[in-house]
């Protein structure tokens, strides 16, 4: 049975991992991660996060609307109703959509072992420097949907478990496997060792993304906007382009990986 427990104190310690939401947002959380909605809620608790809730802290008048969704919690795992007034006051902004959830962040398996555990045939997304919240939740976004095995992220790339990310991501952040590359680790050393082919979309491509022979394991190599993947990754790697109108080279890093992962996941 979920564990409702009724707040009237915005200063009650038992809130403290919802103090100033954004402050905490800049400043990091260390081993948690908030999440925020009532779409994300529903992947967290609807049994494919790799991630838990610790707590929840809801407006009071939505409990009625998340009354099936709480009612899967034990009575462990306690459910803080407030005032919409309240929370406000305890996040520090008005939080429209009423809904938080804390969890802690999983350990990182580390690319070499994510990677062994992931089919024979299987796609894997490895990014470099992508640092916009919003481009890593839809990329994650668009992973989930393609039914990515897991992802990588250099040193570079901003956290995928940040609030917004997660936000952006509809969830996907927290169902598809990541792991975070050490400072000078060598990610096409670590995919090659896994048996994965690392194909780097570029605008210079020298192969046709369209039609393309995929290899059993394929890892997309994606860069940031802009200075896009270092030349060291592109010297190495199988260079693919996605083909455009006349007098135009690029797309958003998250719109390139849609397409790039339905070409790639396509029934052949």
């Amino acid at each position: 049975m979920p564990n409702i427990v009724p707040i009237t104190d915005p200063a009650d310690p038992r809130l403290a991992a919802y103090v100033q939401v954004r402050e905490r947002d800049l400043a990091g959380r260390g081993d948690g991660f908030i999440a925020e909605g009532e779409v994300v809620l529903r992947v967290l608790l609807g049994g494919g996060a790799r991630v838990r809730a610790a707590s929840l802290l809801v407006a009071a008048r939505r409990l009625a609307r998340l009354a099936p969704l709480i009612e899967t919690l034990d009575d462990a795992t306690p459910v803080y109703a407030a005032s919409q007034a309240v929370m406000d006051q305890v996040v520090g902004f008005p939080i429209h959509r009423g809904i938080l959830a804390h969890g802690p962040r999983p350990p990182d398996p580390g690319a070499a072992a994510l990677l062994a555990g992931l089919a024979p045939r299987a796609v894997v997304l490895a990014l470099f420097g992508v640092s916009n919240h919003d481009n890593i939740g839809g990329i994650f976004r668009n992973a989930a949907a393609f039914g990515a095995g897991a992802v990588l992220l250099d040193a570079g790339c901003c956290d995928p478990l940040y609030r917004k990310a997660i936000r952006v991501s509809v969830g996907a952040t927290l169902t598809v496997p990541f792991a975070r590359l050490a400072v000078g680790e060598d990610a096409i050393g670590a995919l090659e060792a896994a048996g994965f082919a690392a194909l780097a979309l570029s605008p210079t491509g020298a192969e046709p993304l369209a039609g393309l022979a995929r290899p059993d394991r394929a890892a997309l190599l994606l860069g940031a906007e802009g200075p896009g993947l270092p030349p060291p990754v592109l010297a190495r790697a199988r260079t693919v382009g996605i083909a455009m109108a006349a007098g135009w080279d690029s797309l958003n890093v998250a719109a390139a990986s849609a397409i790039a992962l339905h070409e790639l996941t396509r029934p052949t």
